[in-house]
């Protein structure tokens, strides 16, 4: 089975016109729209159904350093398969932002670079794992950051900007 056709089997192709997931509805999925040809809504359990991938992050927060292990499935993975939209040019993909938003409100950009595999491919993560126990709803982990500032908890939305 091609990759596309497992993808779609996991994500309800919606459009998102209108929608916003509320922030008292715990069964509200993550909402992936903005510039892409291919709106969805990803269920909290759909990110468990893709390829699991570990990292390991340290970062300081307000109340000392914080070491951890992470299982997601890459932010990528979810980003492609709602497949941002690009313009003619030389590398114009490169334009793109990608804005998550958790439940709270709290938001945090990331550039298409930084995560699509022909460029940095980092291993950004939507994580349902915290040292092997779930947790919950889906948590934005970004590697390699020295404070957690881009670690977002409760994700519900992503727009490709």
């Amino acid at each position: 089975m091609s990759a596309r056709i497992f993808a779609s089997t996991l994500f309800v192709v919606i459009g998102l016109s209108g929608i916003t997931a509320r922030a008292d509805d715990a069964t509200a999925g993550i909402a992936v729209g903005g510039q892409v040809q291919h709106p969805i809504i990803v269920t909290v359990q759909d990110p468990q159904r893709l390829p699991a991938t570990p990292v390991s992050v340290s970062f300081q927060t307000d109340k000392g350093q914080e070491s951890a292990s992470y299982t997601g499935a890459l932010l990528w993975s979810v980003i492609a398969e709602a497949a941002p939209m690009d313009t003619p040019g030389k590398n114009t993909k490169l334009r793109h932002t990608i804005l998550i938003t958790g439940r709270d409100g709290y938001a945090v950009s990331l550039s298409e670079g930084e995560l699509d595999p022909a460029f940095e491919g980092k291993s950004v993560l939507l994580a349902y794992e915290k040292d092997g126990t779930p947790i919950g709803r889906v948590r934005l982990v970004v590697p390699g950051d020295h404070h957690g500032g881009r670690a977002v908890r409760d994700v519900v939305r992503i727009d490709v900007q």
